[in-house]
């Protein structure tokens, strides 16, 4: 009876957030027009509006730790991926408007993609190697001029709970390049909204902010390995229960 009714919350979840998605595209565009700040809050409004129909539907809270380490300066984002849920929850949590970072496909999603144009993210093309990290460092540049947020995965994808992905370099070379600090964030969503699952569960989702990391007399590399020394500890403080047999 219990998973019966977990289905049919995320069903009833998915079925909203379809239509919703589809109707919100068209009031972005009808901002298109605006300045970016109005566009960015218009557009941000699908990203409340999915947190809060996942908490009312499918029972999935969140409490933030850390808040107070978020500085009031440019800063790039280096956080844990275990689900869709911080992808949407960060534009909704985050004080300063965020750039993404993804793969140009994205673009190509019907509606999704197309609010996702409206914003100034950073698409790239990944067959386009060492090309692509430069776009990122000149739009990166821009962004952060501009007071803007850069957001990065370090793993690259959603990495089940209790697992750990390898984590990549290029968040912390923009970071070195641009003499940003790196701000590394922990989370547990995936115990709520796991990765490849249609079924929700309901939860706290726990997201832990660390003090900001400057890349002052660091590589890339050394650099990088502050963050996930970080991350991967304080995920052991979030979600023991998933690390107690490690």
């Amino acid at each position: 009876m219990r998973n019966a009714a977990l289905f049919l919350r995320s069903f009833l979840f998915v079925t909203i957030m379809v239509v919703a998605t589809a109707t919100w595209v068209w009031v972005c565009l009808l901002a298109a027009p605006f300045k970016y700040n109005t566009r960015y809050w218009v557009t941000s409004r699908w990203n409340h509006f999915c947190i809060w129909l996942a908490k009312v539907l499918c029972g999935i809270r969140y409490e933030i730790k850390g808040f107070e380490n978020l500085p009031d300066t440019p800063a790039i984002l280096l956080s844990k991926h275990q689900s869709a849920w911080e992808t949407v929850f960060m534009i909704k949590a985050m004080p300063r408007p965020l750039v993404y970072v993804f793969k140009r496909e994205i673009l190509w999603i019907p509606f999704f993609g197309w609010g996702m144009a409206l914003l100034r993210m950073i698409p790239i093309n990944r067959s386009q190697g060492r090309n692509a990290f430069q776009q990122v460092v000149t739009q990166g540049k821009r962004r952060l001029a501009d007071g803007q947020w850069i957001i990065m995965f370090p793993e690259g994808t959603r990495i089940p709970v209790g697992q750990k992905g390898k984590y990549k370099s290029g968040g912390t070379r923009l970071a070195v390049e641009t003499r940003t600090a790196v701000v590394p964030i922990a989370l547990n969503s995936g115990e709520c909204w796991p990765k490849n699952s249609f079924v929700k569960r309901p939860g706290v989702v726990t997201v832990s902010i660390g003090k900001p990391i400057s890349p002052e007399n660091h590589t890339a590399e050394s650099l990088m390995q502050e963050v996930e020394n970080w991350i991967e500890s304080e995920m052991r403080v979030i979600s023991p229960h998933a690390y107690s047999a490690g």
